[in-house]
C-alpha cells in the first residue's frame, strides 16, 4: 500500500468519526418536563399551551412566555427568545425544545402544529 492511500484512508476514517460524534451529540430525544428536569439534558417536549394562564410578548426584550402541559399533564412556564409563533393561540399542540433551568422550560425553538391540517380529519 503507497504512502498516499495510507494517508488517504486515515483522512476518510478520521471524517467518518467526526461526523458520527456530531449526529450522536445533536440528537434531541422526545422527552416530557419530568424527565427533562430530572436530567438536565436539551431536550424536545410536546404539550399544549395552558390558555387560562394566557401568554406574554415583551417586544422591548423579545421574549415570549407562556405556560404549558405535556403530555404526561406535567405544567410547566416556557420562556422564549424570540417572536410569538403566528399560529400559537390556534394550534392544537406546541412542541418546545430546550431545557428546563430554575424550574423553568428555557425553548431554544417552538413549534406549532397548524390546525387547518388536522380540519376535517375526524368526518365520517
Amino acid at each position: 500500500m503507497k504512502k498516499k492511500h495510507i494517508i488517504a484512508l486515515v483522512v476518510a476514517l478520521l471524517f467518518i468519526g467526526v461526523a458520527a460524534f456530531a449526529l450522536v451529540d445533536n440528537k434531541i430525544d422526545y422527552s416530557d418536563f419530568a424527565s427533562a428536569q430530572n436530567t438536565g439534558k436539551r431536550v424536545q417536549v410536546s404539550g399544549s399551551w395552558v390558555k387560562e394562564n394566557n401568554y406574554n410578548y415583551d417586544a422591548k426584550s423579545n421574549i415570549f412566555s407562556f405556560t404549558m402541559k405535556d403530555h404526561k399533564g406535567n405544567v410547566l412556564p416556557v420562556k422564549f427568545e424570540g417572536m410569538k409563533p403566528n399560529n400559537f393561540e390556534t394550534a392544537p399542540s406546541v412542541v418546545c425544545v430546550g431545557k428546563v433551568e430554575n424550574g423553568m422550560f428555557m425553548a431554544s425553538d417552538i413549534q406549532t402544529k397548524c390546525p387547518s391540517r388536522y380540519e376535517g380529519s375526524n368526518k365520517e
